[in-house]
């Protein structure tokens, strides 16, 4: 009996700790459009799986992570950058990237899908494509549904000092699972990579 006692008041705890930290709500569902000289890339997630979980989310194209902010499910985050290329990092128990060529003026989607990993959800990042063979596509009924269903968030006070109490850990995710990045194949690179032309 004192086992399943403990066993339950350790999920109490590893739930618990896995507690959303809250962004700013826009009340605005669609997002602003790019302006000319910038690209802009909105990370969305969607799911009911791993809903429990946030996942952060970073610019590494410096290889220093820039906080973009915290994802929880049916939310979704507008970056603006410079044109270019670039690299993006999810992070929750692991951490998962998406690079990107970006044109300016144009708006870009990405979608954060959860896996299961060892304690809790992980995440992945996929671009939402234009090719007619890419796993997640512009002109899909589920891309509708995700810009539809998701309401936009952006970055509190809140999720920035949890980044500044969470660094360390963020930095050590991202130099483990880039090495294992880099050992992809260029052609799991490239599904997992933006295009100019992946843009509206």
């Amino acid at each position: 009996m004192n086992k399943i006692k403990l066993v339950l008041m350790f999920c109490c705890l590893l739930v618990a700790g896995c507690a959303s930290v809250p962004m700013t709500a826009t009340n605005q569902v669609d997002v602003n459009p790019a302006p000319s000289d910038k690209a802009q890339v909105v990370f969305m997630r969607d799911s009911f799986v791993g809903s429990a979980i946030s996942s952060s989310v970073y610019d590494v194209s410096d290889g220093e992570p820039m906080f973009i902010g915290i994802l929880d499910n049916g939310t979704k985050l507008a970056y603006l950058v410079n044109p270019g290329q670039h690299v993006f990092m999810v992070v929750s128990e692991a951490a998962d990237f998406m690079e990107a060529q970006l044109a300016a003026g144009k708006t870009y989607y990405s979608i954060i899908t959860p896996r299961m990993g060892l304690w809790k959800a992980r995440f992945s990042m996929w671009p939402v494509k234009a090719g007619a063979y890419a796993e997640y596509k512009l002109d899909s009924k589920d891309f509708a549904d995700w810009k539809r269903s998701t309401k936009l968030v952006e970055l509190s006070p809140a999720a920035q000092a949890w980044y500044d109490a969470n660094k360390t850990s963020v930095k050590a995710k991202q130099q483990e699972y880039w090495l294992q990045w880099q050992q992809k194949s260029a052609a799991d690179i490239s599904k997992r990579t933006l295009s100019p032309e992946d843009g509206r």
